[in-house]
């Protein structure tokens, strides 16, 4: 199979994927297989919601969506023009997926299917309803996909390279068991973003769909501000308000409730909102219904910060690095831990 005979089946995945999304989901004409498979997504949409209380369907429409665009012929064209994607004998990648966002395994997905290997996938049991599923799509665009792509629940085997992503417990064990294989393991990662206090509405507004999408559960959603010090939150505040309606899901306000709760009673100082939570903490990783703030007086010397602790952060929003509003939404040639996973791939050919 051809590099372009994968991008253009790559093509039509995104235009399949194009008409669910966030209020818009409709069957459009000229779509290949959509007889086939539109009605199916639709019930594997409703599938993976009933599976996973945190994949809400607005939140599955915005992965969705957010991968529809994401797979156009000049996003792809764009990011693999960087590479030199040679027709030599591909070899099988065992990935390990997160299930902590809908999709979350997409990219490496796509990535060991562009590159011309084999994928040997083990899926979360948090999301395992989607992938699949549209792998069965590729396959029917592109059959000679086929040979190319396994799911397995079974102990894997018989493959030359790991992408792994987990927590960072898990992420001993895999180098416990995959280190000497060629391999990418990713651990615990959070988000930050800076505020200056001179943010517009429309700016806190956009921040609060980076720290409220996918309940917070992403890498990329941000879990800490940094502001000046005598910051005033009331426009903080103000601007996230916009998300007040996530109170309505169970699981996020049980967890609220909760840490709430554990707060007050050990005395320590709160700033709420009545569905969000902000606490005074150097750390990164804040629990879900909770952002953590920290204040600084220097930007150079909180960019400094920051550079010692990239380790631990996935990105940055602010008016200097990600704009607000798109720290869920990559490019494709935006890593995940800034480790180059085509550039890996290439490698092994």
């Amino acid at each position: 199979m051809q590099l372009q005979q994968r991008i253009n089946a790559f093509v039509a995945l995104g235009r399949f994927l194009g008409q669910f999304g966030p209020g818009k989901t409709n069957k459009q004409e000229g779509i290949p297989q959509n007889d086939l498979f539109f009605d199916g997504m639709l019930r594997q949409i409703t599938l993976a919601e009933h599976h996973n209380g945190w994949f809400t369907h607005n939140n599955i429409l915005f992965a969705v969506s957010s991968w529809a665009e994401a797979l156009s012929e000049e996003n792809l064209q764009t990011w693999i023009s960087n590479y030199n994607i040679p027709e030599s004998k591909s070899k099988t990648i065992a990935i390990i997926m997160a299930g902590n966002v809908p999709l979350v395994g997409f990219h490496d997905f796509l990535s060991v299917l562009l590159t011309g290997h084999k994928v040997l996938g083990k899926l979360s049991s948090n999301d395992k309803q989607l992938l699949p599923y549209l792998a069965n799509y590729l396959i029917a665009v592109e059959p000679e996909f086929k040979d190319h792509i396994t799911f397995t629940e079974e102990k894997m085997e018989n493959f030359e390279a790991v992408i792994a992503t987990g927590s960072n417990n898990t992420a001993r064990y895999f180098d416990y068991y995959f280190g000497k294989y060629p391999h990418i393991i990713r651990k615990n990662r959070n988000s930050v973003a800076i505020l200056t206090g001179d943010e517009t509405p429309e700016e806190l507004e956009a921040l609060a769909d980076d720290i409220f999408r996918y309940f917070g559960l992403g890498c990329r959603n941000v879990s800490k501000i940094y502001v000046p010090e005598n910051y005033n939150f009331d426009a903080f505040f103000n601007g996230i308000f916009s998300w007040k309606e996530i109170v309505h899901n169970n699981k996020y306000i049980n967890n609220y409730d909760y840490n709430k709760a554990v707060y007050l009673m050990s005395a320590i100082k709160l700033l709420d909102n009545e569905f969000l939570l902000l606490k005074e903490d150097e750390g990164f990783s804040s629990p879900i219904s909770v952002v953590f703030y920290e204040y600084y007086k220097d930007t150079a010397a909180l960019d400094r910060k920051l550079g010692s602790a990239s380790e631990e952060i996935q990105c940055i929003v602010s008016r200097d690095h990600i704009p607000f509003g798109k720290g869920q939404s990559p490019m494709l040639w935006d890593y995940a831990d800034g480790v180059d996973t085509v550039a890996f791939l290439l490698k092994l050919s």
